[in-house]
């Protein structure tokens, strides 16, 4: 497994796991990686440090890394990120891929205002967000995707 440090065109960034350099490729290139916080899909691989063996076993005193919390996703913890996607899925409903026609639906006022989910391809978030639809993608985990409420 190869892990490369991620940037779109929005500044945000994230990372991706990939099996290989030639999967990360492929994916690049097919605009399979799309970014978390945005969705958008002009995703490029950042430079990132490298690990440098000095052969120290221990740190000195007072040198533990800053954030002793894993962060995951738009600079959140992970167990605030968790928390915070079973909120959205315990208080929103599943509409699964009625999720563009039902947010349009809604955003017009032809369908009465509630709180939904789904999913949704690259280019219909484009299109909801050109429309003035505010779209949040998340990532949920696949566990949960398939949770109705």
């Amino acid at each position: 497994m190869i892990v490369f440090d991620l940037g779109c065109e929005n500044h945000h960034r994230f990372e991706g796991w990939f099996a290989s350099n030639e999967d990360f490729e492929r994916q690049i290139g097919s605009k399979l990686v799309v970014c978390p916080v945005c969705g958008n899909a002009n995703v490029v691989r950042l430079p990132h440090a490298s690990h440098i063996g000095t052969g120290v076993k221990e740190r000195p005193a007072g040198a533990e890394p800053a954030a002793a919390t894993p962060r995951q996703y738009a600079n959140v913890g992970t167990q605030v990120l968790s928390r915070l996607i079973e909120h959205i899925i315990d208080n929103t409903e599943d509409v699964g891929t009625a999720f563009p026609e039902e947010a349009r639906k809604i955003h017009y006022r032809e369908a009465p205002e509630r709180r939904i989910r789904g999913t949704a391809s690259r280019e219909e978030v484009e299109a909801l967000k050109d429309e003035g639809i505010e779209v949040v993608a998340l990532p949920i985990p696949a566990h949960r995707l398939g949770k109705a409420h």
